[in-house]
């Protein structure tokens, strides 16, 4: 089992920077894939980027590459996502997961956070 926790959502105006953090419990995250998910009102959740264990391989959606980045440190058991760019559009609840393998669908991730809330304002 591996307990999720995000935070560093909030409010900010568009064309702002947030960074999104995701810690882990578990001393074996290092072993996870990770990956980051966004759910606006009404819609299905969104694959926004994902990377192996090692950081070595890392996968976008083509439509936010370019204004999100995640990374990740093993030794903190922590993955980031940093949000540049910001558009109302990106508004949504942020999740982070962890899985055995890289994956872009919501079916590749056997653990995911709690969500955190990004609002972006015009």
């Amino acid at each position: 089992q591996v307990q999720l926790v995000e935070s560093g959502g909030g409010l900010v105006q568009a064309g702002g920077s947030l960074r999104l953090s995701c810690a882990a419990s578990r001393r074996s995250f290092g072993s996870y894939a990770m990956g980051w998910f966004r759910q606006a009102p009404g819609k299905e959740r969104e694959f926004i980027a994902a990377l192996t264990w090692s950081g070595g391989t890392t996968y976008y959606a083509d439509s936010l590459k370019g204004r999100f980045t995640i990374s990740r440190d093993n030794a903190k058991k922590t993955v980031y996502l940093e949000m540049n760019s910001l558009k109302p559009e990106d508004t949504a609840v942020y999740y982070c997961a962890a899985g055995p393998g890289l994956a872009r669908s919501t079916g590749g991730y056997a653990y995911w956070g709690q969500g955190t809330q990004v609002t972006v304002s015009s």
